[in-house]
């Protein structure tokens, strides 16, 4: 039997979570985790196709996974995720035979049909499987990562059916589906049992939240209610839609004190010829309007977004739209990507991959350097300034502790005591574009229920 376990994951917190998840599943069958792939029984990856350079590296790890097993064959492989899709296809198995089984995003019931019952037929492992619970009632947390981890991911809406023509999550993950209100509200409590003090809820748009459900369920009364769970202190969401960001869900963050004043809305571009291509469903005014909005109501609000650059048929013009927008705007932080083709999309179908990648990569420097700018700039009015911080982590190196602000500001500062999962008062001292170092203060209490 199976004695240890290394997962190895990629891409975004979605998969974060799916790993989370799925390590819980794993520990309740006596499994324990390993650093260490040489080393483990079982092998999982959970993968992620967004880009080609991470469907690069997976590629490079599957080859040494491929060593391990010629070596070992009764170690048990897995490959999860975005990269599998809902439904394996065959030229998987066949680029892949060592790999024993393959797993869809967030589900993984064939590997753990694999490990309970392994010696059993087909016929036998599908009866234990009706008689089993369901995987979303799994532990919240793995016993390895409980009284150690501050911080979870909670899916609230799984796939996504908007179709942005770059874009292969609704190929690989499916359709939109909101989980039930009570299933997730149930997962944040054991978290909260657990230790875990901070949940963001997880959605492709998950401001989408409740539109399949029926009878007015939506993503503010959702937190709403999350906010009552003892424990949590602080609650996030992501990622948003500029489209689908309404003024109810804007009020709900103002009214708590629990969700923090932090949005992800990525606008992709500044032009709207290419918003168009992109299928975004909204304009560059809309997404300057929103930003307003977003400023009025919540004024000390962290906006963060994401840009594509090199889109199909973006001249330099186009992409200086992008540039301007994103001086206007000035925003807190920018994931910015260079476009590349992903299998089944409408881009990559119909769209001709026109401009170079030496062009890309100058457009991807030159806002990467005017968003560095930026947030030094915007950073030096937090020196002097105390910010309050959820610890999350400890740097052993620099012997200091590390946590993120209501704005998700990186924050860094020395101690000697533990302060892992207090909320904690620091002065800025010094700031950088990217991250903040100071003096703490003292622990704080924590006004609401705990």
């Amino acid at each position: 039997m199976p004695r240890t376990y290394h997962l190895w994951t990629i891409g975004c917190q979605m998969n974060a979570a799916d790993t989370r998840g799925l390590a819980a599943h794993l520990e309740a069958l006596d499994l324990t985790p390993t650093g260490c792939a040489a080393e483990a029984d079982v092998l999982v990856m959970n993968t992620c196709v967004i880009r080609q350079q991470a469907e690069d590296k997976i590629l490079r790890v599957l080859d040494n996974w491929r060593a391990f097993k010629q070596q070992r064959p009764e170690l048990i492989v897995a490959v999860m995720g975005c990269l599998v899709g809902r439904q394996a296809d065959p030229s998987l198995r066949a680029q892949w035979p060592f790999v024993d089984v393959f797993l869809p995003p967030s589900d993984p019931t064939a590997l753990l049909e694999l490990l309970r019952h392994r010696d059993l037929d087909r016929a036998a492992r599908d009866a234990l499987r009706r008689a089993e619970p369901d995987a979303d009632v799994a532990p919240a947390l793995p016993p390895s990562a409980q009284g150690r981890t501050v911080t979870a991911q909670v899916p609230a809406v799984l796939g996504c059916s908007h179709a942005c023509t770059f874009c292969v999550i609704p190929y690989r993950r499916g359709p939109e589906r909101s989980r039930p209100r009570q299933n997730i509200l149930d997962e944040i409590r054991r978290l909260a049992d657990q230790g875990v003090r901070e949940v963001t809820l997880l959605g492709q748009i998950v401001d989408r939240y409740g539109l399949d459900l029926g009878g007015g369920a939506d993503l503010a009364g959702l937190l709403e209610d999350a906010a009552q769970v003892a424990g949590i202190w602080r609650l996030r969401f992501l990622t948003s839609h500029p489209a689908w960001m309404t003024d109810r869900l804007l009020d709900a963050v103002a009214r708590s004190e629990k969700v923090q004043p932090y949005l992800e809305i990525p606008v992709q571009s500044g032009n709207d010829d290419v918003l168009a291509a992109m299928h975004r469903g909204y304009t560059v005014r809309q997404f300057r309007e929103l930003v307003g909005r977003i400023r009025q109501r919540l004024p000390d609000a962290g906006i963060n977004s994401d840009v594509i650059v090199g889109f199909p048929g973006e001249t330099e013009a186009q992409f200086m739209d992008t540039h301007r927008l994103l001086e206007e705007l000035r925003l807190d932080f920018l994931h910015i990507a260079s476009y590349s083709p992903r299998p089944e999309t409408f881009a990559a179908r119909r769209l001709p991959d026109d401009v170079p990648d030496d062009e890309k990569e100058r457009r991807r420097r030159l806002l990467e350097d005017q968003h560095r700018r930026i947030l030094t700039e915007k950073h030096q009015a937090y020196v002097g300034r105390t910010v309050r911080v959820l610890v999350e982590g400890r740097d052993d190196k620099r012997a200091r502790w590390w946590g993120r602000t209501p704005q998700y500001k990186l924050v860094y500062f020395p101690a000697t005591d533990d302060r892992l999962g207090q909320l904690t008062d620091v002065v800025i001292e010094w700031a950088g574009p990217f991250t903040l170092v100071g003096v703490a203060g003292r622990k704080q209490d924590v006004r609401f229920a705990m």
